[in-house]
């Protein structure tokens, strides 16, 4: 087999969020309250919502960017390659790297939503998340259908809504939820907890994949306040390890033992 033959299927992509993308859709007593995006004086582009800045829109989106300038720059979206945020140009990307799917997990809310989920008007934090997942689903996913996975954000704070919001994902054609690999450290019932049953029993029911990706805890293993990056990207992966070993005996398992679990950058 020739390498140019290799088709891909990528199940741990990170996409960029336009900036645009909550335009039209929330209901117009929240539209004001919107996540925006700002340019601010120093030439960076932040996101706010809630009284919160999330300042870096790329993180480490630095794809085309020589190797010396390794770090978690850009933080402006005219400094990043288009196709992390403009769904046209992420395909073309997709097409000449030999990437037929993709999944992609959220940015500047957290892999597990935990921004929105932070508000403190939980209708308006209910009606950004499905906002964003119609977004996500709609237009990110819509725009050229087989080429994404669509995977939804969780709704963290009610169980109840989180699973009414997995069953509505699932009518629209979405399987797959993003997770947090520990909400105890997000202030919520752990995997122990009967508290989640209702989301772990509309994920069985609708045969929806739960994503988990690393550092969505809000937390990453490090040794010293002072070592460098790289030791923090290298225990990364334990991060996912602890979150296997909280699964693997707690009784989600044995209560759902059809649930699917998705261990995203673990290390392998």
């Amino acid at each position: 087999m020739n390498v140019e033959d290799l088709i891909l299927i990528s199940v741990d992509d990170h996409l960029v969020e336009p900036p645009n993308m909550f335009q039209g859709r929330l209901p117009a007593k929240f539209a004001d309250q919107a996540p925006k995006v700002l340019h601010r004086e120093d030439g960076s582009d932040v996101w706010t919502f809630n009284g919160s800045i999330i300042p870096n829109v790329g993180l480490n989106a630095v794809a085309g960017r020589p190797k010396e300038e390794y770090g978690v720059e850009p933080t402006a979206f005219d400094e990043m390659r288009p196709g992390c945020y403009d769904i046209h140009e992420r395909v073309k990307d997709m097409s000449a790297g030999g990437v037929l799917g993709s999944m992609c997990f959220p940015s500047f809310p957290g892999f597990s939503a935990r921004l929105f989920a932070a508000a403190d008007d939980k209708d308006l934090a209910l009606s950004v998340v499905q906002a964003y997942n119609d977004w996500h689903i709609d237009e990110w996913c819509g725009a050229y259908p087989g080429r994404f996975i669509p995977m939804g954000l969780p709704v963290l704070w009610d169980p109840q809504l989180a699973a009414a919001e997995v069953h509505r994902l699932a009518a629209k054609g979405c399987h797959s939820i993003t997770f947090t690999e520990n909400p105890a450290t997000l202030g919520y019932p752990s995997f122990h907890d009967a508290h989640w049953d209702p989301l772990w029993r509309a994920l069985v029911e609708t045969d929806t994949v739960l994503s988990i990706h690393l550092g969505s805890s809000g937390k990453l293993t490090f040794t010293a306040p002072d070592a460098p990056m790289d030791v923090l990207i290298t225990l990364q992966p334990m991060n996912i390890c602890s979150a296997a070993a909280d699964l693997l005996w707690s009784r989600v398992l044995k209560e759902f033992p059809t649930i699917k679990i998705a261990l995203s950058e673990g290390g392998t």
